[in-house]
């Protein structure tokens, strides 16, 4: 067994002075392991244990941690005198909005601003403020941030949530305390392809916008069904919304355009962040032009306000035009590679549960993958929640990482490949995986 004692001891070091040790709710899991050191696909920890790393950070290092090129760029910035200096603009911010707006034709402009959440935030407000309404969709299971518009509805269990409603939608269910009752009732969730019951909504209340990820990314991977996302855009366009697609996990690791060029699917707003940095504080909203407008709108009663004093700092935009850069180059070697060591890791899992005679199914998209313990790739989360064998996920994960493959063990959690990883890595984790399951068995046949 694998041991943390320094680990642990930095844990209780941290809890006299943060609450719950951790800085992020999110990383409160077990194990509790204190990481020290990264590079390429590895992980170490305070106890010198080594992990091949497919958490990477909830997703943003598609080229693998410190990357060469991203640690270079950051090193000449932090060394050319440049600094955070508040006033007007810079070269470098100019030059990240140009590789994203000549390169992805939805995004006709765009700002920037450090976190995911910080990014749907401005997206909802732009929409509100051009649509002048107030109510938003958010789908049942997604995930668009920690503030008060987006943090409900994410894993509620079917004991709270009730059985499935179409057309219709669920009652605001919070994941944290402090959102006012009056600010809930202008959020509408909806099981995600489900365009029934967005017509449903739409019917009922103004809405201001919809808001989901093109692929429900935090729980695991679950695609839209054929015809969804072209739905959507049609009842957009029919009824007045905007259109906001949350690509902070799927957009540039999918494609250098995210799931909005896997999909043809043009949103009105689209969010980035994780993967844009290769793993530094950065996050863009961008989409028309006529809707970023009104961040600038001469009217001050109709401008849409955004400020942050770190915006573009130039550290993390850096590493963005350097990242970026990566991307474009080789004609998509980074996508060709993540394509065919996540086929390879597909078919090595796909592999290992028949052998053992275990139901399961992978759904994968590039480099991005997912084992659910169920007979299909789930729909919805009433579909997932209702057939995913959570105990066994949660089993597998804990046993992989006890033998040095790092899946974050929470069930149903995406895995992530990054440049970085080799053929050699993706075998031993199939192997390793191997091990694993028959482990996670036993456990529960005891």
């Amino acid at each position: 067994m694998r041991s943390y004692p320094n680990s642990e001891k930095i844990l209780q070091h941290n809890k006299r002075y943060i609450p719950g040790g951790v800085v992020s709710v999110n990383r409160s899991v077990s194990p509790q392991i204190a990481f020290v050191k990264a590079r390429g696909a590895l992980l170490w920890d305070a106890d010198g244990n080594e992990f091949i790393d497919y958490h990477a950070a909830f997703a943003p290092y598609i080229l693998g941690h410190n990357d060469l090129d991203v640690t270079a760029a950051v090193e000449e910035v932090m060394r050319s005198g440049a600094s955070l200096y508040g006033a007007g603009t810079t070269a470098l911010e100019g030059e990240v909005a140009e590789l994203i707006c000549t390169n992805l034709p939805w995004i006709e402009s765009l700002q920037i601003v450090n976190t995911g959440s910080e990014a749907t935030a401005q997206a909802i407000r732009c929409a509100r403020g051009v649509t002048g309404r107030d109510g938003i969709i958010i789908m049942q299971g997604g995930y668009n941030g920690w503030h008060n518009d987006v943090a409900g509805n994410l894993m509620t269990p079917l004991a709270t949530l009730g059985p499935r409603i179409s057309p219709g939608e669920y009652p605001f269910h919070p994941i944290s305390a402090g959102i006012p009752k009056a600010h809930q009732q202008l959020v509408h969730s909806v099981n995600y392809n489900d365009l029934d019951s967005v017509r449903w909504v739409c019917e009922r209340y103004p809405m201001a916008a919809l808001i989901t990820e093109p692929v429900l990314q935090n729980i695991g991977i679950v695609p839209p069904l054929s015809g969804y996302l072209e739905g959507l855009r049609a009842l957009a366009d029919e009824y007045g919304f905007v259109l906001i697609f949350d690509e902070v996990k799927t957009g540039f690791r999918h494609a250098f355009g995210g799931y909005s060029e896997v999909s043809g699917v043009r949103p009105d707003l689209a969010v980035y962040g994780k993967a844009v940095a290769n793993g530094f504080p950065m996050a863009i909203v961008g989409g028309k032009r006529e809707l970023m407008d009104a961040f600038v709108h001469p009217d001050p009663i109709r401008r849409v306000l955004l400020a942050g004093t770190y915006n573009a700092h130039p550290v993390p935009t850096a590493a963005t035009i350097a990242t970026l850069r990566r991307l474009l180059a080789d004609n998509g070697a980074v996508y060709r590679h993540g394509e065919a060591l996540g086929a390879r890791m597909e078919q090595g899992l796909i592999d290992v549960t028949r052998r053992l005679g275990i139901q399961a199914t992978v759904s994968r998209i590039g480099s991005a993958f997912c084992l659910y313990f169920m007979d299909h790739v789930p729909v919805d989360w009433h579909d997932l929640a209702t057939h995913h064998d959570f105990t066994l996920d949660d089993r597998f994960r804990k046993e992989l990482i006890e033998r040095g493959i790092y899946f974050f063990p929470l069930p149903v959690k995406q895995a992530s490949i990054s440049a970085a990883h080799t053929e050699e890595q993706i075998d031993r984790t199939i192997e390793t995986a191997a091990a694993a399951l028959e482990a996670a068995l036993l456990v529960e046949a005891r």
